[in-house]
Formats: structure tokens, sequence, C-alpha cells
């Protein structure tokens, strides 16, 4: 990377011509100021994103966003920031400003939509929840800092607010089980254990206790009497008793009114709040017939370059019988400790980092790191992911890896190079920091993300996995495909699953005959879908997308084309919806 400082000259004059290459005008210093007061006043709404993003004014915070107080507020907060926005005539902003305009309004009437919906009745799931958020940051490894008394303070009086923050959660799951607006039965069973390993009362085996294990040598022997004592109170009489308030109302009350209904189909207004899903998700106003046609188009072009690699390795037999062959081959297997799955994945990043140059002129400067997924979560996570680095570059980004079994663990099933290019680089890690680092942007768009945007580059980024030197092994260029045709799949079963074409167990069924996956990861997968409705669309949509516009592109610049120029000026503007983005690049393309 000794091209960072020159490359990142490059992207500045890149970005002052992206800037105003469709507009003499400068920026509009108003809608800039808009723009930050949008941002300071967002911020005190969501003090567990300021944390995570790198921002410690609100350490001491949680917000109770299933109150009414709360609900109401950020209703009259929408509505303010529509009504202002609507003050600035759009068609005579420059580019720039043009694209956080629409961000901006975007975001504000997805939540005024979201409101109308009542999700606060289902304020939690297995994969994603404030109560799972809440244990990474009190493992004292995360965003929360635990470097100062006052830090442990402040981690302390939000220890506080998620006491608070639970007891609303139960109330509102409450008012949600008397309407029949609840979770699936088999989602519950996997919360349950959750909230009980986090309610252990044992410091050997619980994560909260870690900052404790660790207090900084800085400390005078009073400071840390002081926040070990007011650490553990604070543990003992409300953390602790929150998850444990939890896990019994899981356990003894809502998992008789839970749905023996997979999706969303099966609870009052369900399609309605799937349609919301959809357009939160992919940015688009698609339909779920739309989708779901689109997913089984692309299984079956994905399966076509499937049969040409089984040809290739010589595999007599049917698609299915070589995706048995690669689950259970012990060649696909070779890990013993999971010491020896993180070390192929920094295997793979030493091979990916000479070729960077060929795509990219453009690098971010904050770190990353390859870690391990902390015991609580890890086994329902259904394979890696990537947490954002804050924006100061203090915490790097972390490309977290569970390993549950390291003997299970599959090389051509989870395609250990097509999702290090996904989830870490040059996919989430490249496109996030690049974001967070580029002042250019107003401070709200800094750190935002649209899922079709954020993960279609992720999936676009993975078919190029041969010009970053790896798919050499015929093996990992099947992994790379299996990685490919899940996205595919995710259009068919999430759509399935939610307007009730399928069930649990029909989606499994249907994932297990179309793609190399194990039973396990199926479930898990099928399992993530229930969980995060809509969520798993963004990926091959945003991948179309973009694959979809660069082929225009090409066509449109012919000769001047150039594939170095084209993802840097992608990645130049930050997140965005796909709708704003074809805008944008045709402003750019017409530029060239």
């Amino acid at each position: 990377m000794k091209l960072v400082i020159q490359n990142r000259m490059l992207f500045a004059s890149m970005l002052v011509f992206c800037l105003n290459h469709t507009s003499a005008q400068v920026n509009n210093k108003k809608l800039r100021k808009l723009f930050e007061r949008y941002h300071q006043e967002n911020l005190r709404f969501h003090p567990l994103d300021a944390t995570f993003s790198g921002s410690h004014l609100y350490d001491d915070q949680l917000e109770n966003d299933g109150s009414a107080n709360y609900i109401a507020a950020t209703a009259s907060f929408n509505q303010k920031y529509l009504r202002l926005l609507s003050d600035f005539n759009r068609s005579k902003l420059n580019t720039a400003d043009r694209i956080s305009y629409d961000v901006m309004k975007e975001l504000l009437e997805v939540d005024v939509e979201k409101r109308k919906l009542h999700l606060h009745y289902i304020p939690i799931n297995q994969f994603s929840s404030v109560p799972l958020l809440f244990g990474q940051l009190g493992s004292g490894n995360s965003a929360q800092p635990f470097k100062t008394v006052q830090d442990y303070e402040n981690w302390i009086k939000r220890i506080g607010d998620f006491r608070t923050w639970t007891d609303t959660a139960i109330a509102n799951m409450k008012k949600g089980a008397l309407i029949g607006m609840v979770l699936p039965k088999t989602l519950v069973l996997k919360m349950i254990p959750q909230m009980e390993e986090l309610a252990l009362n044992d410091p050997e085996k619980n994560i909260f206790f870690s900052p404790l294990k660790n207090i900084p040598n800085t400390f005078s022997p009073s400071e840390e009497q002081h926040v070990v004592k007011a650490l553990k109170h604070a543990i003992a009489s409300e953390l602790l008793p929150a998850y444990d308030r939890m896990a019994g109302y899981l356990k003894n009350d809502y998992m008789q009114h839970a749905s023996d209904v997979s999706g969303l189909s099966g609870i009052p207004g369900g399609l309605d709040i799937y349609n919301w899903y959809i357009r939160f998700y992919t940015t688009t106003r698609k339909t779920p017939e739309e989708i779901y046609q689109t997913g089984l188009a692309e299984v079956n072009r994905i399966q076509e370059k499937m049969t040409l690699i089984m040809t290739q390795v010589g595999f007599n037999g049917s698609l299915g019988a070589f995706y048995e062959y690669l689950k259970k081959d012990p060649k696909f297997m070779p890990f013993k400790s999971p010491e020896e799955v993180l070390s192929a994945y920094r295997n793979i990043y030493e091979k990916v980092k000479p070729n960077l140059p060929k795509l990219f002129s453009v690098y971010p400067k904050n770190r990353f790191e390859i870690k391990r997924v902390e015991s609580f979560r890890e086994a329902s996570q259904n394979g890696p992911s990537y947490t954002l680095g804050s924006i100061d570059g203090s915490r790097p980004g972390t490309f977290y890896v569970p390993v549950p079994d390291a003997t299970k663990i599959n090389v051509t099933n989870l395609g250990l190079e097509a999702t290090f290019i996904h989830e870490a680089i040059p996919g989430h890690h490249f496109q996030i920091s690049l974001q967070q680092e580029n002042t250019a942007l107003p401070s709200f768009r800094r750190q935002i993300s649209f899922s079709a945007f954020t993960e279609g580059w992720a999936l676009y980024i993975e078919s190029l996995g041969k010009q970053l030197g790896c798919y050499t092994d015929p093996y990992q260029e099947m992994g790379a495909l299996n990685n490919e045709i899940l996205r595919a799949i995710r259009l068919v079963v999430d759509v399935g699953i939610h307007t009730g074409k399928m069930s649990r167990e029909q989606a499994i069924a249907y994932m297990l005959s179309n793609q190399s996956i194990s039973q396990q990861d199926a479930v898990n997968a099928a399992e993530r879908y229930m969980a995060l409705p809509g969520q798993a669309l963004s990926y091959k949509t945003g991948e179309l997308e973009i694959q979809r516009i660069k082929e225009k592109l090409k066509v449109k610049l012919g000769k001047r084309f150039n594939i170095i120029r084209f993802h840097d000026a992608l990645l130049s503007q930050g997140d965005m919806p796909l709708t704003v983005l074809d805008r944008y690049m045709e402003d750019w393309a017409s530029g060239q």
C-alpha cells in the first residue's frame, strides 16, 4: 500500500471533479448547515449508533426506541426535516448536494412509513438486536471504550438505560402478542439460550465481567476500587436481572403466543410490513413477485456455470450429486482448530493485497483486523461478517469469523476466498472506510448504509476475484459460485417465506437441492431470513444494478471506459439508494 498517500491526492482531485463537473455551482452552504443540524440531532436520537460510529458524546445513554415518547419525538423530527428540506430547489443543486438531498429525503420518508407499522412490537430476534449489541459493547472489545474512569461510569449509566429498554421491549411484546404480531416459535427457541447465557452470574463465563478483568494500569488504587465496586453492583442489580427477565418472559409467556407460520404473512399487516422491508433494504419499489422471478432466473444461470466447473474437475454425475460430494468429502474440511480457520483468511488477505492496484487507485486509511466471533452469538451466526471501524480510525474495521466447530468449516461451501473479498477487502472494508474517511461528504452520510448499495457492492466485487488473484483453484471458483447462488436463492426463499409461498422447512429443502450447503447452514440461513425480512434481497438486487450500470457505461464510453476510474467514482460519493446511484453514475460518465 505504498501508493496510499499519492493515491489519496488523486482521490481528492477526483472528488473535486466529481463534485463540480456537472454544475458550475458551489456547495449550497445553507443546505450543508441543515445537513449538519440533522446529523447532530439525529445522533441524540441514536446514541448506540453514535458509539459504534466513534462519536462518544452519548456513551452513557441508550435510546428507549420502543417508548411512546421516543416514537412521537422521532415522528416530529422526521416531519420537521422533511419540511426544511422542501425549502430547497433540488434542480439547482450541484451533484454532491443533490445526492445528499436525495439520501436524506429517502431516510426520512422510509422512517415515516416505518412508524405506521408498529415494528416496536417485535423488538428483538436471534440474529440482530439491542440485547446482542449490548453484549458486544459490554465485552470491552467493541465500540464502548473502557480506558478512563469516566468510560466505566458511562457504561454503568448505559446499563441503567438498558434495564428500562428491556422492560419497555417486554411490554411491547405483550401488546404484540395480544394482536398476533409475534415472532415464529423457531426463532424464540434460539433467543432463549442467548438471553440465558448473557444472564449468567458467572465471571468466568459471562462476557460482561471482562472489563473488570482488564482495568487500565493507569487507574489509581482508589479509582480501581471505585469502578470495580460500581460496575459489579450494576451488573448484579440491573444488567443480569434484565437479561433474566427477558429470558424468563420468552420461555414462560411469549413462547405460548409465538407463531407457527414462518414469515410475515402469518401476522396482521404482514404483507404491508414486508413491502416496507423491501423498500428499506433494496431502495426500490420492486414487488415481491418481481424479485421472486429474478431469483429463479439467476439460480438457473448460475447453475449452468456450476455445471461447467463440475465438468472441468472431471466429476461424473448430476449437479445434485456434485453438491453432496462437496459437502461431505473430508478434503474440503481441512481445519482442526479455530486458529487454522483464522490463518486461512489471513493467507487470502496476503494473496489479494498485491492485486488491488488492478482495480483501485484509492485505498482506505483505516486499519483492518480478523477476529473470532464472541461465544454468545457464535452459534446463531450464518458465516463471517464485517463490523465497521470508528470514524476517527481508532478502532479498526473487523472481519468476524464464527468457528463453533473448526472441523466442520467447509472451504468450498463457505467459499473462503469469495467470503473474504466480500466481507473484508476490497468489499465492505474498502467501501465503508472510504465513506467514513471522505470529509467532502456531509457528516450524516459518512456512517449510513443502504443495504442494497453496501451488500450489492460487496457481492459485485466477489465477481472480480480472478483479477484479485483468487479462484485459481476450480473448487474456490465453485465456492464463489456457491456464494453467488446463495444470494440468488435468497430472492426466492426470502420472498417465499414472507409471502406464504414457502414454510421454513420448504425453504431449507430448496436451499439443499439447489446449492452445496450443509443442513445446519441451511437451517441458520432460513432462520436468518425469518428474523430479518427483506435484508437478504439487498445483495443480488444491488449487485445486478451495479453490473447493469457498468455494462451500460461501457457501451456509452467505449474505449474511454476505465475499470479503476469506474470503481473510484462508484465509491467516491458514499452510500446511496440505487435510483440515486444510477443518476449519479450517468452524470459521472457524461464528464469522462
